[in-house]
């Protein structure tokens, strides 16, 4: 019997590290290439698929805020970051045949449209994969946030939330082999125990608009194809 999928629009998390050389830094256009290969294999399931990335491997604003940086300055050097990190994935994904467009939150005609809801939402309909830069476009917000607002904001199903890790610990399993892993959390369990799933604007948002998270290793070749079939697979955090 041919499997239904239970998630046909998806908001894609990724952190600046998954593009980054084995020092965690920089642009490596191999990591980007197999992140493309992951989008391809789920998008050609027939789910619309929308990314927002972080800026991690490029930028780290707590280094310039503990040389005193203003904070709000360190937050758009970030933002400019996030979106270097949108060309190289989209460059990646068009030389495997995917079309993609993306958009900055911040007008940056020359190398990105910006960013227009009811836009992403058309490029989606038409089967293009959608990468959002920018951030929110504003200061003191993180990218998980912006990925929470973006998703609310195109109808995705889910928020997934893509890692190194197969899920949420009650510790780190690096440097934690008992750890336990959580199957399944609520926002507010998530909340009350500080985990490290997102921030809590981020997990606000989603609790106050019942957006599902769901939190997986990128890198386990079939962990994003089993989720969207609703297979268990790494932490859903839901109401």
């Amino acid at each position: 019997m041919e499997k239904t999928l239970k998630y046909r629009r998806i908001l894609l998390k990724l952190s600046g590290e998954s593009l980054s050389s084995p020092n965690g830094f920089g642009i490596d256009p191999l990591r980007a290439e197999d992140i493309a290969l992951r989008v391809n294999d789920v998008h050609q399931l027939g789910v619309d698929v929308a990314i927002v990335i972080g800026a991690g491997n490029l930028w780290r604003g707590r280094s310039g805020l503990d040389r005193g940086m203003d904070r709000a300055t360190a937050d758009y050097m970030g933002m400019l970051a996030t979106v270097m990190n949108a060309l190289a994935l989209m460059d990646a994904m068009e030389r495997m045949g995917l079309v993609t467009r993306v958009q900055s939150a911040i007008e940056m005609h020359a190398v990105a449209e910006p960013y227009i809801r009811r836009r992403a939402i058309r490029h989606l309909e038409k089967g293009r994969v959608v990468i959002l830069g920018g951030g929110t476009g504003n200061p003191y917000f993180s990218t998980d946030t912006a990925a929470a607002l973006r998703a609310m904001e195109i109808g995705a199903d889910v928020l997934i939330k893509a890692t190194k890790v197969d899920g949420v610990y009650d510790s780190d399993p690096i440097t934690h082999p008992e750890a336990t892993r959580f199957e399944h959390l609520t926002y507010i369990e998530t909340l009350n125990r500080r985990l490290s799933v997102m921030d809590a604007t981020a997990i606000s948002l989603c609790m106050d608009n019942n957006l599902p998270i769901l939190v997986l290793n990128l890198w386990n070749q079939d962990a994003l194809r089993m989720a969207l079939y609703g297979e268990p697979v790494g932490t859903l955090v839901t109401a």
